[in-house]
């Protein structure tokens, strides 16, 4: 049996273990060279697939050929340009870039186009994530914990000269940012039909990216991403620790920039809080406008819950919803928009089903498990660690009889924290801090009260505190 005979059978054994989507991307296009002295050299498209494949499959590729019978003990990789047999070794300081411009074949390069022909063939090619019709700056809840993402969004949506490149909005999980990304297309493409608006996930730039490094289409993905008007990329997070990916990013992003073009991107975190992102693109990330969609309070839930109310009288114009339902709902289920808006279409559906108004006890029955997962109870323990931590004391300091404003200062926000976040009485709160009295602990949620309306710092301490303890 040959060696290409060998590799023709292990390559039937490997699709059956890494699957379809592997090996069509990173088995399939080796070209095996030759195996001598236990090294099975093979051709591939770029460095960076050779490199891939060596991390994530050498191990089982080397197992295949030891259990054919070839004493294989090591993988070796030359990236190939026009044809197999001409491999192509890069020089020192060369980027996957360099190389792939240098394996494009003739008729792919700019040059040898006819770009009045093809130049929207890419761009047809690649198709942007769909746009949900739903999520619209009309349908979005302007709110305190949003308002200046909001306003950063509408003043970006207006188009005209770039004011701050990139706009990035980060924040947890079902805050708006997505929904904020969505309005600000549908805005533009209103605004300006013409407008080349690109949204997509970070995850489909990196599949494209990789795609096209296999296909050997570098040139014509460099064109596509960099003829954008506008480029959305959500939840770039997930290119963190993709080396390659990030290098051709941030190329992506310097070329846009130079042609003043607008650049949005969406995080689940500030971008120097993302690990594994290269220094170079947190820098470029943080050099517009960073904004933070802060977790909801009381008085937005109410009013997201209060809005989404009058979309579903369209499909439920008979139902009846109770008195303090929405309350409830806007209490309970604090840390997630979308799960918020999917317990009361669940509210409304089964209503709708059994026949009966939406009252306290059909919500508490429909949405037993929602409220279930959503009672996580807040300690005075966790309280007082958490406010140590924050203002840097020990704990005993908190708890105990020491009265210097280093102490009862943070004591206070911790008592206060205690009232506002758990069930406890107020001499039990007492109780807790070192046995104080029940009137001290009023004094002290009373000082703190007075305080947040007058001292910007307390306000703001309070303020991030209750977010931590709420996460």
């Amino acid at each position: 049996m040959t060696t290409d005979d060998t590799w023709g059978l292990l390559r039937k054994r490997l699709l059956k273990t890494v699957g379809q989507n592997n090996f069509t991307t990173w088995i399939e296009p080796l070209e095996l060279d030759q195996v001598t002295g236990g090294v099975a050299t093979f051709h591939v498209p770029t460095n960076f697939m050779g490199n891939y494949v060596s991390q994530n499959f050498a191990d089982l590729i080397l197992h295949e050929f030891n259990v054919s019978g070839e004493p294989v003990q090591r993988l070796a990789f030359k990236v190939a340009a026009n044809s197999p047999t001409r491999p192509v070794q890069p020089t020192a300081g060369e980027s996957i870039e360099t190389l792939d411009t240098q394996v494009v074949p003739a008729a792919m390069q700019p040059a040898s186009r006819d770009m009045s022909a093809s130049a929207k063939t890419p761009l047809e090619e690649l198709q942007a994530a769909p746009l949900d019709a739903r999520f619209t700056f009309d349908s979005f809840v302007v709110g305190k914990p949003n308002e200046l993402a909001h306003a950063a969004a509408r003043r970006v949506a207006e188009g005209g000269p770039v004011t701050f490149n990139p706009l990035v909005l980060y924040g947890g999980v079902g805050l708006g940012k997505t929904h904020l990304m969505h309005a600000i297309a549908w805005e533009l493409k209103e605004r300006n039909p013409d407008l080349n608006v690109l949204y997509l996930s970070a995850e489909q730039f990196m599949y494209r990216f990789v795609q096209a490094l296999r296909e050997r289409k570098m040139m014509d993905f460099k064109h596509l991403f960099r003829s954008v008007d506008v480029l959305m990329v959500d939840d770039v997070q997930f290119i963190a620790g993709k080396d390659s990916t990030q290098e051709e990013f941030f190329h992506t992003f310097n070329a846009l920039v130079d042609q003043n073009k607008q650049i949005i991107i969406s995080a689940d975190r500030a971008p120097g809080e993302i690990k594994d992102l290269e220094d170079r693109v947190k820098s470029r990330l943080q050099c517009g406008l960073v904004v933070d969609l802060h977790p909801t309070d009381y008085e937005l839930r109410l009013g997201i819950l209060q809005t989404k109310v009058q979309q579903n009288r369209k499909t439920y114009p008979d139902l009846q919803i109770a008195d303090g339902v929405l309350e409830l709902l806007a209490h309970r289920i604090s840390t997630n928009v979308r799960v918020l808006e999917g317990a009361l279409t669940r509210l409304f559906a089964f209503a709708s089903l059994v026949g009966r108004e939406i009252d306290m006890d059909l919500t508490q029955d429909c949405l037993a498990d929602v409220l279930r997962a959503s009672e996580r109870k807040i300690t005075v323990e966790e309280i007082q660690r958490k406010v140590s931590e924050y203002y840097n004391i020990r704990m005993s300091d908190i708890i105990g009889p020491k009265r210097l404003r280093s102490y009862a200062r943070p004591r206070q926000v911790a008592m206060y924290l205690c009232k506002q976040l758990t069930s406890r009485s107020l001499p039990e709160i007492g109780r807790r801090f070192g046995g104080r009295d029940h009137t001290t602990v009023m004094h002290g949620v009373r000082r703190i009260e007075e305080l947040k309306l007058i001292d910007g710092q307390i306000a703001e301490d309070v303020e991030m505190l209750r977010r931590s303890l709420e996460a």
